[in-house]
């Protein structure tokens, strides 16, 4: 059985940054009215969606597969 993929939450908080983009323009690109459906997502409250991984990696420029973890973390 294939152990399921991971999503970097760090490399996309520090890439994020490294473009001086803050979550509430990240929100707004991402299609929310607000910051705290964004903000939830990328702090690990609430789950990605494939569709929010694709927008993120054209938004931030991050092939998609490097959005993953090749490992998984013990209780994140």
């Amino acid at each position: 059985m294939k152990k399921p993929l991971v999503v970097n939450l760090d490399l996309i908080k520090q890439k994020r940054s490294n473009k001086d983009i803050s979550i509430e323009e990240m929100s707004k690109f991402m299609g929310y009215k607000g910051y705290q459906g964004y903000y939830y997502k990328e702090n690990g409250i609430r789950k990605m969606s494939a569709d929010d991984i694709a927008k993120i990696s054209a938004i931030l420029s991050i092939p998609i597969n490097e959005l993953f973890l090749k490992f998984k973390l013990p209780n994140r």
